[in-house]
């Protein structure tokens, strides 16, 4: 096998020519869906509007990326697993391997990715601009689209896995398809069925470990619709938080690509996650507690205290999480 890697984001080379996973030379209409058909069906997302960072809207069934025969056959695979799963509910999903869950999210993120990337190039070539990338985000987006390489070919991850990944009993309203990702950042939660989950997906694990005291509380509790959003509410803004860009050493050799996570800390003595602030936080909150309509003012009344449906008045789970959404 040959052991050099794709990277398009060294020459930003997104052409609809080449597959988005492997780099190989792909024809015209050889393509995927980014959002797999049985969702766009289950949820009849398929002509809903889905919105791009430039404010510009698609619709789910818009969104593809070039992909060869090689890829689409791994990619089917996986979806088919993850189908079973997800149409299962809560204990088949947690029990899939969390590798399995990176590639099947990493997929949908970088698709998302790639679409919005060849959109922003497309407008500065017709404005005559040259197209601009940071250098962080270059790194950070070559580093998942090589991570989902572990689809198409053997690849280790040493030491530790990249992410962190939790999966929630969640009460969902029946038929909810609850989607987000926040690109800058690789944080992606989804809802559906009975379960929910929440990933960072270049993180190391740190933002599990941030929010472990969180987790310890809630463990095998069933979590109702606005405490899993107050929950991913709080993994959202940590990794915003999260001031490190994760640096990889990549091995590729013939028959392995291996991957380690270098130590987080680097030469720095700053903490690896920036202050706590109850507005910011606040601010996310009332955004993902829009279907409840409690204002920024309501949840940080009390700064030292925000407002809370996860935890009671003595910082425990609190069981009856909605009971008084109407009292609020």
């Amino acid at each position: 096998m040959d052991n050099t890697v794709y990277n398009p984001f060294t020459n930003l080379d997104f052409r609809g020519s080449r597959c988005f996973l492997t780099g190989t030379e792909v024809l015209p209409g050889e393509e995927i869906n980014v959002f797999p058909a049985w969702i766009m069906e289950q949820f009849a997302l398929t002509d809903r509007p889905f919105k791009l960072l430039d404010e510009s809207m698609a619709t789910y069934g818009a969104l593809k990326v070039p992909c060869s025969a090689e890829a689409r056959s791994a990619i089917e695979t996986l979806d088919e697993e993850i189908s079973q799963a997800f149409t299962s509910g809560y204990e088949a999903v947690s029990g899939l391997l969390s590798l399995k869950l990176f590639q099947w999210m990493g997929k949908l993120v970088y698709g998302i990715i790639y679409n919005e990337l060849r959109i922003g190039m497309r407008q500065q070539q017709a404005s005559g601009e040259p197209f601009q990338l940071s250098e962080g985000l270059k790194y950070k987006f070559g580093n998942l689209q090589l991570m989902l390489q572990s689809l198409t070919r053997p690849m280790e991850f040493e030491e530790r896995s990249p992410w962190t990944i939790k999966t929630f009993r969640v009460e969902n309203t029946p038929g909810v398809f609850n989607y987000r990702d926040e690109i800058n950042t690789l944080t992606f939660s989804l809802a559906m069925n009975d379960f929910g989950i929440i990933a960072c997906l270049q993180d190391n694990g740190t933002n599990a470990i941030y929010n472990q005291e969180i987790l310890d509380k809630i463990t095998g509790k069933e979590l109702k619709a606005i405490q899993y959003e107050e929950l991913i509410a709080r993994f959202y803004y940590s990794n915003y938080l999260f001031n490190r860009l994760p640096e990889y050493t990549v091995l590729p050799t013939p028959g392995m690509v291996y991957i380690e996570a270098m130590p987080l800390r680097g030469m720095s003595s700053k903490p690896l996650f920036d202050h706590w602030q109850a507005k910011p936080y606040g601010q996310v909150l009332e955004n993902f507690w829009k279907p409840w309509g409690f204002s920024l003012f309501e949840i940080i009344k009390d700064p030292e205290n925000p407002m809370s449906f996860l935890l009671d008045a003595e910082g425990n789970f609190n069981p009856d999480g909605d009971s008084k959404i109407k009292e609020s």
